[in-house]
């Protein structure tokens, strides 16, 4: 993971400009249709704005050659995601936690989509020594952000988890960590999108041109030649997002990092495997099982710098189920459903993007990395706020996507 601060020519600027109250502009056009665009088109709707997204892949044919969204487990868990240097990262992701139940609620009314919301906690656990040290400093970190866990004995995390391996030294509960199934969160916010107003696109952006068709601010120009006018546009296609050519060079390197998991479940006719979703450090490798109501279990992920690689390896895989195996050894007895790679959008600082840039009118909703789902009720407030105002909520003006320019091409 690459540190914190100027990397490759990108110069992050340590005040972000103050930001103007604009006019609000009608016609908006989204570029990317996981969780981070869908959720940006609909609060946008809502707010009164006509809004197209464009997106190559149907909702209901997830592809994971290129999502993200399609891949994530759904882990709720700013608790257990806390890393020192993220401090104000968490703080954002706390936020969203807490938005989540009235967002799930809502959503859940506008589309008749049940997208599995589950608030059973999180339990961390540590397979070593090594790995009890590191949950130590970490739940010195979590006490410090407010953020509520318990530490646990050995004992303790099995008589929660009693399939855990009986060498488990330890962990941490996060009581209000909680999970949902990102597929029917995509498809749930899909449907109420549509039912607010949004216009979708099938096919691939290539351009955001200035000024755009018909004389208006922006054009969107599609693969296929479809140009679509714009007072405003959104880049939220993940790692994707910076091959979309834009007038000036204001999308910082949005680097792809692979992740490989698995989609399993529990034989029928038996117990669940785990109640709550399990987080473990084993040698220092994370590793997660998250249980489903209707019986499945996601096993991951890697997490692998290897550009836009989708290619899915018995390496990759191996690992994952060797450091589950290590904490669950009933994972072995699972039904392998589906074997999946994403691609997770890094920015430059692992921080997400959001909102005007210097292009008048662009604005980015991207850079999530492994927050995405997490952090898609504050997104889609943060960026309804925006299109709307033209302005960024005090509490995000640190992830400002103007935060970071460019002084040399990108390699």
């Amino acid at each position: 993971m690459p540190a914190k601060g100027v990397e490759h020519g990108a110069v992050r600027t340590n005040d972000v400009p103050p930001q103007k109250t604009i006019h609000p502009t009608n016609t908006v056009v989204v570029i990317g249709g996981g969780v981070v665009g869908r959720v940006t088109a609909w609060r946008a709707a809502q707010r009164g704005l006509a809004v197209t997204l464009v997106e190559p892949d149907p909702v209901t044919e997830p592809s994971t050659a290129r999502a993200s969204s399609t891949v994530a487990a759904g882990m709720l868990t700013p608790a257990t995601e806390a890393a020192f240097g993220e401090e104000e990262l968490m703080e954002l992701g706390v936020r969203s936690a807490r938005l989540y139940d009235g967002f799930v609620a809502e959503l859940e009314e506008a589309s008749g989509v049940d997208v599995g919301h589950r608030r059973t906690g999180t339990l961390l656990v540590a397979f070593d020594r090594d790995d009890l040290a590191v949950l130590t400093d970490l739940h010195a970190l979590q006490e410090r952000l407010g953020i509520p866990t318990r530490r646990l004995t050995s004992r303790e995390c099995r008589r929660l988890e009693p399939t855990l391996a009986p060498g488990v030294r330890g962990g941490v509960l996060a009581p209000e960590d909680h999970s949902v199934n990102p597929r029917a969160l995509l498809l749930a916010l899909a449907l109420a999108g549509e039912r607010a107003g949004v216009r979708e696109f099938s096919g691939y952006a290539e351009e955001v041109t200035s000024p755009g068709p018909g004389g208006s601010r922006l054009g969107v120009r599609l693969a296929d030649g479809t140009a679509l006018p714009a007072d405003q546009v959104v880049l939220a296609a993940g790692c994707w997002g910076e091959r979309v050519r834009v007038p000036e060079p204001v999308v910082p390197p949005l680097r792809p990092v692979k992740g490989q998991l698995l989609r399993a479940r529990v034989p029928s006719g038996e117990p669940p495997l785990v109640t709550r979703t399990v987080r473990g450090l084993v040698r220092g490798f994370p590793v997660y099982l998250v249980p489903r109501a209707d019986g499945e279990v996601i096993v991951g992920a890697t997490q692998e710098e290897l550009g836009h690689d989708t290619s899915l390896t018995v390496g990759g895989l191996w690992q994952v189920l060797r450091d589950a195996r290590e904490l669950v050894p009933g994972v072995s007895e699972l039904e392998v459903v589906e074997t999946c790679v994403g691609l997770r959008p890094g920015s430059p600082d692992n921080e997400p993007l959001l909102g005007p840039t210097r292009v008048p009118g662009l604005h980015l909703a991207a850079g999530h990395f492994r927050h995405g789902v997490l952090l898609a009720p504050v997104t889609g407030e943060v960026m309804a706020e925006a299109l709307t105002t033209g302005a960024l909520p005090p509490y995000a003006r640190r992830f400002a996507a103007s935060r970071w320019t460019r002084e040399q091409t990108w390699e």
